[in-house]
């Protein structure tokens, strides 16, 4: 190794933490070391610096290291990541989503050496320009509605979120709901870049119009809006969650627009 690294931990049980950073303290090429008990302070630690690599535990009260990983994905320069867990169950998913190396504790002087040198590795390997993302699609901005007679136009930063209704699609806004003719599928397509989130086979979510998110009578995860509680899949529930955390910290939602 050549190029001093700078880390950063992620850790909720202390002794698990401390014992690590002694571990990559203790190894030729590492710079600085810096630890955190949870998501929310490492990410306040990124605010104000770049680090070459994470190292996360991934079973962590709030937000867990595997949607922090994603958070950090987002970043214009990502630190390569490395798991450190007491299970292995978590193995696909870690690698499925990018991570270098997957530690299991207690991780020894060696597996640590070994998941920097992986991170050195991934660090030199070129990386791909990414594609520009797409521009939300200018016609679905505003959306043509008819109504008994009546024509009105529904901007799309009314909308709240969206409901599939068969060959329809029903937009929930403060001046009321409002039917249009078009698949649920197409407004996913122009309005992902604008804020919104298929969170349900059926529904589509504004990230802004999120007041909090509940757990229903029967154990269904629900965002509450000010327009009514909208259902939340399993497969859809970790993202929404990352996107909200990023969304917050970002300063990007706050306040609630009724």
């Amino acid at each position: 190794m050549t190029e001093e690294l700078s880390v950063l931990v992620v850790e909720d049980e202390p002794l698990s933490r401390d014992e690590l950073v002694h571990l990559l303290r203790g190894v030729p090429g590492v710079g600085q070391v810096e630890a955190a008990p949870d998501a929310v302070s490492a990410l306040k630690l990124l605010r104000h610096r770049e680090f070459d690599a994470a190292f996360l535990d991934i079973g962590m009260p709030g937000l867990d290291g595997m949607e922090l990983a994603a958070v950090l994905s987002r970043l214009a320069r990502p630190p390569a990541v490395v798991f450190v867990t007491a299970s292995q169950q978590h193995a696909v998913d870690a690698f499925g989503i990018g991570a270098v190396d997957y530690l299991l504790k207690p991780a020894s002087a060696g597996r640590v050496r070994q998941a920097l040198e992986r991170v050195h590795r991934a660090r030199a390997a070129p990386v791909p320009r990414a594609a520009a993302p797409p521009e939300p699609a200018g016609d679905l901005a505003v959306l043509k509605v008819e109504s008994e007679g009546r024509t009105r136009y529904v901007r799309r930063e009314q909308v709240r979120f969206v409901e599939a209704h068969g060959d329809h699609v029903r937009l929930d806004t403060r001046e009321g709901r409002f039917l249009v003719r078009m698949p649920l599928s197409a407004l996913e397509r122009g309005w992902s870049q604008a804020g919104f989130l298929r969170v349900h086979r059926g529904y589509l979510l504004a990230l802004r119009a999120v007041e909090d998110l509940r757990t229903d009578a029967v154990g269904q995860l629900v965002a509450h809006t000010a327009g009514g509680d909208v259902p939340v899949s399993r497969r859809h529930a970790r993202q929404l969650k990352e996107q909200l955390f990023a969304a917050a910290r970002d300063g990007r939602i706050g306040g609630v627009r009724r």
